[in-house]
């Protein structure tokens, strides 16, 4: 029999952290299992590389959302990775925890012990901080080496200073709590290359006896006897179903699309929706699929003028000495995140946290192309709604599991998100016409001058927004009492014995933020949790 301790369900953010840290003791016995294959290829490990990776489905589940009525009927691709390391592989590599009041108010749900305060020795635990940082919130010794940008553009210090201008404090660390303010991303690049949660974390664990990787490996179900897990069924590379068992637990780290698919698959979600498809109920768990969030960024852009910017540098002649910097291990837009520079800014002077997300790019894409750089200098500033309040679902269509489920985050759907990305893109506005980047300034070229009115700029957002591939909340972490909750503060299956989700699924609100940090803290916990290291 095909039997090990922990069988673990994807190698993406959470799977790679828990291989390792249920491994790193020698006792227990981890198979973890991986539908998509190994990240040996060069563009995975070159940060610029994304805009390669990201879409097609070499390296991602290429999802698309069901059209909605608040994009004017458009849909939207939210590509998710499936490649050892999982989205964390093909990401934009922003290290940025959130706020204290994001991960507080998660506690006050009903989760014990998910507080900021209590999260913050599982986020030190990971990372090994290069540069400046408070020890009582950065790590020193993790895995995760987190860095500063290393290359410097006059647009991106006119852009800071802008909102400085502004009235917005150019802030020392957003990743200890508070993050109103404005500077440069801190990012898991080191030496010039992508440390994926595969590069940090996985591949130390296997090399240890008691861990086992399996790639190109779909799970399709979850075996059940009576009301416990005791194994898996998964389809191998060669199309053949295989069996592996737990000893112990079956731990689902898919993600927020397919953990609550692989669920519903399995019998487990809402009996309404299992019924309609013909798939035989076990658990009647209305919450599964649903609360799917995830941000939407409004981009806008602007003709730069008197500055080189990322579009000049990425092309002949430049490009060539750009390799050659980041060959030699110097400081080249090679090794940059896709967004560098960030206000994280306020609607209303009188609000206690952030509640506007500004992206700031010395770049610009083509319209209507696919991370092609315009061909004239420019930049780009993109403004999300930080805790959006609309949600949606994730469902299955079909028995079958390479079927892929019906996906709607609801984009703009209630009146509050509408209003706070109009306000971003209001602050956008002030920021492409101050004095701190009027020299640089040549002319608004997305949505352009002409559109004016609410009205018009909500129509823009909807037709233009895309994701910011954030995708949480399908199997939402509460008490009993939350009809739809999935798990239970220790991420157990409600009702199922030897089954835990641990992935972004189980947020029960979006941080205003980045996912990768929350996800790699969720991941750090759940292993404490199952190891018995914690007293709730």
């Amino acid at each position: 029999m095909d039997i090990f301790d922990y069988v673990i369900v994807g190698a993406g953010a959470a799977g790679c952290v828990l291989t390792n840290r249920l491994t790193e003791e020698g006792r227990t016995t981890v198979c973890v299992l991986e539908a998509g294959g190994e990240d040996r290829h060069p563009l995975i490990h070159i940060p610029a590389g994304f805009v390669k990776t990201l879409y097609g489905d070499r390296f991602v589940w290429p999802f698309v959302t069901e059209a909605s009525k608040a994009l004017g009927g458009r849909s939207v691709a939210i590509p998710q990775g499936k490649v050892l390391g999982g989205s964390s592989s093909v990401n934009g590599m922003v290290y940025n925890r959130g706020q204290r009041a994001d991960f507080d108010t998660w506690a006050q749900m009903g989760n014990r012990g998910w507080g900021f305060d209590d999260l913050v020795p599982y986020f030190k635990r990971s990372e090994t901080r290069y540069g400046p940082g408070d020890d009582r919130y950065r790590g020193r010794q993790g895995e995760l080496p987190i860095t500063d940008l290393d290359w410097t553009n006059p647009l991106a210090e006119a852009f800071i200073a802008a909102a400085v201008g502004m009235g917005i404090p150019r802030i020392a660390d957003y990743n200890a709590g508070v993050q109103f303010g404005t500077g440069y991303f801190q990012r898991y690049i080191h030496d010039g290359k992508r440390v994926s949660a595969a590069k940090a974390f996985l591949r130390p664990a296997l090399r240890r006896r008691n861990a086992s990787l399996r790639t190109h490996a779909q799970v399709i179900e979850i075996i059940l006897e009576d009301a416990k897990a005791t194994g898996v069924r998964y389809k191998a590379a060669d199309g053949t179903e295989k069996v592996v068992h737990a000893r112990s637990e079956v731990i689902l780290s898919s993600g927020a699309v397919n953990s609550p698919k692989l669920l519903q698959l399995s019998g487990i979600g809402p009996a309404n929706l299992l019924g309609e498809i013909g798939i035989p109920v076990r658990f009647d768990l209305p919450g599964v699929g649903e609360n799917l969030r995830d941000h939407y960024s409004v981009r806008m852009t602007a003709r730069a003028r008197n500055v080189r910017t990322i579009n000049e540098y990425a092309r002949w002649p430049h490009l060539p000495i750009e390799i050659a910097k980041w060959a030699m291990g110097k400081p080249s837009v090679l090794a940059l995140c896709p967004t560098i520079g960030f206000v994280h800014g306020k609607s209303h002077p009188d609000l206690d946290e952030a509640d506007l997300r500004i992206l700031f790019t010395p770049g610009s894409y083509m319209e209507g192309k696919v991370y092609v750089l315009d061909d004239s200098p420019g930049m780009t500033c993109g403004a999300a709604q930080p805790r959006p309040e609309s949600s949606g679902y994730v469902r299955v269509t079909s028995q079958d599991a390479a079927v892929p489920p019906i996906v709607q985050p609801n984009y703009l759907n209630l009146e509050k998100d509408q209003q706070v990305t109009l306000a971003g893109l209001r602050l956008v506005r002030a920021l492409f016409n101050s004095p701190e980047l009027a020299p640089f300034f040549e002319r608004e070229t997305l949505p352009g001058p002409e559109v004016q009115s609410e009205d018009e700029l909500l129509d823009f957002a909807r037709r233009r927004g895309n994701t910011g591939y954030h995708l949480v909340g399908t199997c939402r972490m509460g008490p009993l009492s939350d009809s739809r909750s999935v798990v239970d503060d220790e991420l157990r299956v409600h009702g199922v014995t030897g089954l835990r989700v641990i992935d972004a699924s189980i947020m029960p609100m979006l941080p205003s933020a980045n996912t990768f940090a929350s996800t790699i803290a969720i991941a750090e916990k759940g292993a404490d949790l199952i190891r018995g290291r914690l007293s709730i």
